[in-house]
């Protein structure tokens, strides 16, 4: 495909040079031989030189008219003057009906941006969706504008548009319809050049809207995190001062009773050797008690 490309801007090159030498009868043969050629589908440049503009006050104006049709226009456009204007090959037809393709691609594309004033903002993250659908033409909307006579003419047509770079998609056989996923730009009107600025000047609007909202949850999410820093100090501190309440507490006690404040420490945490012996004593007595009495049980038997 990137060679391709470079053979055609090479080509069309060397057609724009062709034009500014040429003029009347040679300039339309130029033109159909530009229309005709595979791989060029931008004829703005070739629009705006002086000497092609001329064709439009002369005997070659239905020329120029096709030239503009390719420029801007679709199949269905040239089907509505055909009487006024040259005869198209075979090529410059599917070339044409190429264009009208990208053309209907570009009108039923649709781009969904969220809008931020209906996001539901979390402190932790800041989500953002931006869904782009695939451009999806009925089988039936492009026979009829591109006046082919059944869908394997269609198909045919699509693949081929495919391999010359022109859009890329897939065949949706089952539903009758063709995904257009990207397509090239066409030439622009001037009168049009109005309606892009607007356009983008809303999509920078958008784009501002958006960043506000991001760096105003950036700013809540910093002042989220210093409160929890300072709860965490805050904690911290209370942690160390009431370690520091125990210690001079069992130093007191442990002074009190004249100790060591480890030892003392320790005193509570394990019981009084005499404890654990008591037990034991208990232990044993019962235990003596229960074996005396069964010896007498067996005397007195």
């Amino acid at each position: 495909m990137a060679a391709e490309g470079k053979v055609t801007g090479q080509s069309q090159e060397q057609f724009l040079l062709l034009a500014k030498a040429a003029r009347g009868a040679a300039l339309a043969s130029l033109i159909h031989q530009v229309l005709e050629a595979p791989g060029i589908y931008v004829f703005g440049e070739l629009l705006d030189m002086p000497a092609v503009r001329e064709l439009a006050d002369s005997e070659f104006s239905p020329v120029f008219r096709l030239l503009t049709i390719f420029a801007y226009g679709t199949y269905a456009d040239y089907l509505a003057e055909a009487a006024n204007l040259p005869p198209l090959t075979e090529a410059q037809k599917n070339k044409l009906r190429h264009l009208s393709v990208v053309t209907l691609a570009a009108k039923i594309k649709v781009v969904a941006l969220f809008p931020p004033s209906k996001f539901s903002f979390h402190w932790d993250y800041l989500m953002l969706v931006t869904v782009t659908f695939p451009q999806c033409i009925p089988y039936s909307v492009l026979l009829e504008q591109l006046q082919l006579k059944n869908v394997r003419q269609l198909e045919d047509l699509v693949i081929e548009a495919v391999y010359a770079d022109v859009l890329r998609g897939s065949l949706d056989q089952r539903n009758q319809r063709l995904e257009v996923d990207y397509s090239i730009g066409r030439d622009i009107r001037r009168e049009e050049l109005s309606t892009i600025t607007r356009t983008l000047q809303e999509w920078c609007q958008g784009c501002e809207v958006v960043l506000s909202g991001i760096e105003e949850q950036v700013s809540r999410a910093n002042q989220h995190k210093e409160q929890q820093l300072a709860l965490k100090q805050q904690i911290e501190s209370e942690v160390a001062n009431l370690k520091k309440t125990i210690k001079v507490t069992t130093a007191a006690a442990a002074a009190a009773t004249s100790q060591d404040p480890e030892q003392h420490l320790t005193e509570l945490r394990e019981p009084a050797p005499g404890t654990n012996q008591r037990q034991a004593s208990k232990k044993t007595s019962k235990a003596k008690g229960l074996r005396g009495s069964a010896k007498i049980w067996s005397k007195s038997n």
